[in-house]
């Protein structure tokens, strides 16, 4: 390894990163899972680049706590954002988390899902059906971003009328989530979250005095969950109840329009993966399996330690707080040959774009689906597109995505 590369590692800081970091982070992971792969960073956090390191993390829930409490009061507070935040199924321990995610898994069956499939489909074709009328597309506005939202609004059966402020609400919040936040992005969140939870209080009272159906309809599931007894710990709190439907939107909205437009990019600008796709359709699972590793919607989460405990050869302190780096994690050599190669075809691929053990995404089947219909049908029906200009990048270190893809549709 280069000097240039033992420099890059040794001058990383999460909270003062370039704008070439931005655009391609990948050597920067790399110089550091090769030099520093467990690196005490200038905060006192520490980094985590290397695959088994983040296993190892994910695994050990005792030693390795997902409960932001700490973490969060000094970054956000007391504001919406910090009650928003440490509410939500992802940032809590068992045995919250375990009373939250049993109540959405149940609403996010293989049955239930595979129940959505044709919704999918019918919103997809109309979508492409439009891109073909207008002769060229922006792929995130007019493809990407409007998937999502569409099939969690569905979720949680949000009358079609009521779903404009969605995306934006998603995005302010989870802007929030970056290392570093300047006081516009806080006040933006925290906006959000305040109008979110106004518009939800509305539609939790419209559910409750008029139930849906509890196998397709997640707000009743978890509303109709309140009420299945005191001991069974299956009991929401309102709060509870409200901070998870943000949750739940937040969650698959923006990592799934991030899988669709990174993945289309990605078969864009490697043309022979692009057009071995087109010529093998069925390859569809596999192919989306690697755009989840080759671009990872969501590139770090954050753990804190329990008590003292070593890793990957060096010893933490407890109260640590650790940043696991799914980016570089997916792309270490010792799990994945030739990382930096992408191949429609890899297998095995046990990438950690879902993380895995107790915090795996709840909705990672949904989001496979989504991906893989939105992509297998706009490259069956625009397989000469292209990006046409520079594909603007969202400026997130957490969440890897564009804003903007100018697309020609051939």
């Amino acid at each position: 390894m280069n000097a240039s590369a033992k420099e890059l590692a040794a001058n990383f800081d999460l909270e003062k990163l370039t704008p070439e970091f931005y655009d391609d982070p990948y050597p920067t992971y790399r110089a550091l899972r090769e030099n520093e792969p467990v690196k005490r960073l200038p905060n006192g956090t520490v980094f985590l680049t290397r695959y088994d390191d983040l296993v190892t993390t994910y695994k050990n829930t005792k030693s390795f706590s997902s409960d932001k409490k700490r973490e969060f009061a000094p970054k956000y507070g007391d504001t919406p954002l910090y009650e928003h935040h440490t509410t939500s199924l992802v940032f809590n321990d068992p045995p919250a988390h375990t009373r939250v995610r049993r109540l959405i898994m149940g609403a996010l069956s293989p049955r239930a899902i595979a129940g959505m499939e044709p919704d999918i489909v019918k919103l997809v074709d109309g979508l492409l059906d439009a891109i073909a009328a207008k002769g060229a597309c922006e792929l995130i506005d007019d493809f990407a971003a409007s998937i999502p939202i569409e099939v969690i609004g569905n979720l949680l059966d949000v009358p079609h009328d009521e779903r404009e402020p969605l995306r934006d609400w998603s995005l302010a919040i989870l802007g929030a989530l970056e290392p570093v936040v300047s006081p516009e992005v806080a006040a933006r969140g925290n906006k959000a979250v305040k109008d979110f939870l106004a518009y939800l209080e509305t539609l939790v009272a419209r559910r409750r005095q008029k139930p849906g159906n509890p196998e397709r309809d997640v707000l009743t599931r978890l509303i109709q969950g309140e009420g299945n007894g005191e001991e069974n710990g299956e009991r929401l709190t309102e709060k509870e109840l409200l901070h998870n439907c943000i949750f739940l939107l937040n969650a698959g909205h923006e990592t799934t329009t991030n899988l669709i437009g990174n993945g289309l990019v990605a078969l864009h600008r490697n043309p022979d993966q692009k057009q071995r796709l087109i010529e093998n359709s069925d390859m569809i699972k596999t192919a989306v399996e690697e755009m989840l590793r080759y671009e990872s919607s969501n590139q770090l989460g954050n753990r804190m330690t329990t008590e003292k405990i070593e890793l990957g050869g060096v010893m933490l302190d407890a109260g640590t707080s650790v940043t696991l780096c799914i980016g570089a994690a997916n792309r270490d050599p010792a799990q994945f040959p030739e990382p930096e190669r992408f191949d429609i075809a890899r297998t095995p691929n046990r990438h950690l774009a879902f993380a895995t053990g107790a915090h795996q995404c709840a909705g990672m089947a949904l989001a496979r689906l989504e991906g893989a219909i939105a992509i297998s049908r706009f490259l069956a029906r625009f397989p000469n597109y292209a990006v046409s200009g520079h594909p603007v990048r969202g400026g997130r270190v957490r969440f890897r995505g564009f804003l903007s893809v100018p697309c020609s549709i051939g």
